[in-house]
């Protein structure tokens, strides 16, 4: 017999609206293109927010999403992004709710439209809103080694 099934739940749009989301399309000089899509969370500022439950929700999502540690051969996890004019929503689980990405520019756009390859990352430490892209950088240097970032490819969903 086995111990009590543990899960953690999907997060609703409240948590959701608590994220802070960088996008940006990275060229390497050989490679093919690829946007990128960080997802994160300001340190606790909501009444009855800790670390532990920020982190819980963080980590509902990875489930939902089926992420996979940073250092693992990153996942194939479905058509999440929907695009409807200049909007674009990542669909991260819930039944109900998508998390709408923040203006991520015409490139950006451009190549998800076209199909391109998208990796989204959740990392679990704090992510202060307004971060550029050198902290950005550190950031995901920081939680890659520490294994605290979960990522997956996506895509466009076309329907």
């Amino acid at each position: 017999m086995t111990g009590p099934l543990a899960f953690r739940a999907v997060p609703g749009p409240g948590f959701a609206a608590g994220c802070t989301v960088s996008t940006w399309l990275h060229r390497g000089a050989l490679d093919v293109p690829v946007a990128h899509v960080l997802i994160g969370h300001a340190p606790p500022r909501r009444p009855g927010e800790t670390a532990e439950t920020v982190e819980t929700g963080l980590l509902g999502m990875v489930d939902a999403m089926r992420l996979q540690p940073a250092a693992d051969r990153v996942p194939s996890i479905g058509d999440r992004l929907v695009v409807r004019g200049p909007y674009v929503a990542l669909d991260y689980g819930h039944p109900r709710f998508f998390l709408r990405l923040p203006a991520p520019g015409v490139e950006w756009c451009r190549h998800v439209a076209a199909g391109g390859p998208v990796c989204l990352t959740i990392g679990l430490d704090p992510v202060p809103p307004g971060a550029g892209p050198d902290a950005v950088e550190a950031y995901l240097t920081r939680v890659v080694a520490t294994g605290r970032a979960y990522m997956g490819a996506t895509s466009i969903r076309n329907r």
